[in-house]
This record gives structure tokens, sequence and C-alpha cells, in this order.
């Protein structure tokens, strides 16, 4: 084995990585000419940055006028019904597929389609998703609950599955010994050890459905997301500022109840 010390005991260099060091070179070949065949140039990044500051312009100061708040408020509810829905129903189909995809509690054919299932539901953006939905069921928040709950299940049943494969399975084999059903085993020997984490998953992915309910909005999926798109084409920029505002202030209060929603179950 190397250790970079000669016999005389004077320290001598390391001896180089070249595969690594030809990795970092090819990688930065690639950005190269990534950004030359994309048209990414400093004068166009320059150009934007007088373009964008004549947006910030226009959008402030924001608009608190009656009617807006009014319309902003509806949009905003709708969003939390569609991210709340979503994650519920989203959950409990995760559930069982994140079962079903644990190579430690399930056969292996069982398992293998589990995870065809999360990687259905993970191979597309929830926006494309939404546009399908929209295609089938119209516009509207059914449309937008549909692409979520997808969503919902691709992350949190995946995240589940590892979880449950990392759990310690001494326990499950001590529920086990003690001649107890599969239901019984489920609940005694694997939730108590992956409750914790569960519930920090669903939590994040209630945090994920708030912000992409704006986003399927925006193609059609009903909530805040229509209100947005609906000002930008007005150029109604005031309002739509007065609309990210309210948007972060919504993913703020999110992330505090998450956050002791996680302290809660550990």
């Amino acid at each position: 084995m190397t250790t970079g010390i000669t016999v005389s005991g004077s320290r001598s260099a390391f001896v180089p990585n070249w595969p690594r060091r030809l990795a970092f070179i090819a990688l930065g070949v690639y950005v190269v000419y990534a950004m030359s065949t994309l048209q990414v140039t400093w004068d166009r990044f320059v150009r934007g940055l007088a373009q964008g500051a004549k947006f910030l312009d226009r959008l402030w100061p924001p608009n608190f006028a009656a009617d807006k708040m009014l319309l902003m408020s509806e949009g905003l509810l709708e969003s939390v019904q569609i991210a709340i829905l979503a994650t519920a129903v989203g959950i409990l189909f995760a559930i069982p597929i994140g079962l079903m995809a644990a190579r430690n509690l399930a056969p292996p054919w069982v398992s293998w389609i589990g995870r065809v299932v999360i990687a259905l539901c993970r191979s597309f953006h929830p926006m494309i998703v939404a546009i399908l939905f929209v295609k089938a069921v119209g516009f509207g928040a059914l449309a937008g609950i549909l692409a979520l709950i997808v969503s919902s299940i691709g992350f949190i049943a995946k995240l589940f599955a590892e979880a449950v494969e990392e759990m310690n399975m001494k326990q499950v084999e001590a529920v086990r010994a003690t001649g107890a059903s599969w239901l019984n085993v489920l609940i005694m020997g694997v939730v108590p050890q992956v409750l914790a984490r569960f519930v920090g998953f669903s939590a994040y992915q209630l945090d994920s459905n708030l912000r992409n309910s704006t986003m399927v909005g925006i193609v059609g999926g009903g909530g805040i997301g229509a209100t947005l798109f609906t000002a930008y084409q007005r150029f109604d920029y005031d309002f739509v500022m007065t609309i990210l505002l309210a948007i972060i202030a919504i993913i703020m209060v999110s992330e505090v109840f998450s956050g002791w929603l996680r302290k809660v179950f550990q």
C-alpha cells in the first residue's frame, strides 16, 4: 500500500490519481462545450441583469387592494387544499407500495413490482403529469390533486422502502418468533423503527406539494398558480409581487409546522 512517505522518512508527494483528474478534465471540457452549444455567453448574462432590474422595478410596490386580496386568498386556500389532499392520499398509497418495494420484507417478484411502480411515479415532473391530467379530467383542482398524488407516491414510497430496508431485522424476527401475524409484525416490529423517519418524509412532501401546487396551477391544475399566471399575462406585475410574497409566507409557515411535527414524533 502506498503511504506517500519514503524509506528515509522524508515526506514525498502523493501518488496522483489520474482517473479522477481525467474525469474532472473531461467534465470541464464538456461544460465549456455545452455552454457554447446552448449560447450561454457573458454578454447575454449582463443584458439579462439589466432586464431583470427593470422587471423587479415593475414588481414593486405590491398591490394590496381589497379585490386583489380576495382573489389571492381564494387561490391560496385552493392551493393549500390541493397540497393537503394530495399528500394525504399519496401517503395512503405510498405505504403499501413502499412495503412491497422493501426487499427485506417482500419476495423478490413483489419488490420488483413495487419498485417499478415507484420508478413510473418518479419518471416525470409534476407539471408534465398535471398536463396529462388536465387533458384527461379538464381544468381545475382535480387535475392538480391527481398530479401531486402521483408525485407523492413516488417520493414517499421510495424513501419509506429504503427506511424499511435499513431497519434492524432482529426486532422483526423477535416479534415473528412469538407467532404473531404479518400485520402484528408490521405494527410491533416495523412501525416503531421507521415511524419518525416516515413522518419526516411526509412533512417534507407536504412542503413540496405546497410549492408544486403553484406550478401545476400554471398549466391548469387550479390553485394560486392559475391566479399568478393570469396576473402575469395581464402585465399586472404589482399583483404578481403580492402573490409571490403570499406564497413565500405560506411556505415559511409550512416549514415551521413541519419542523414541529418532526420533533413531536422523534
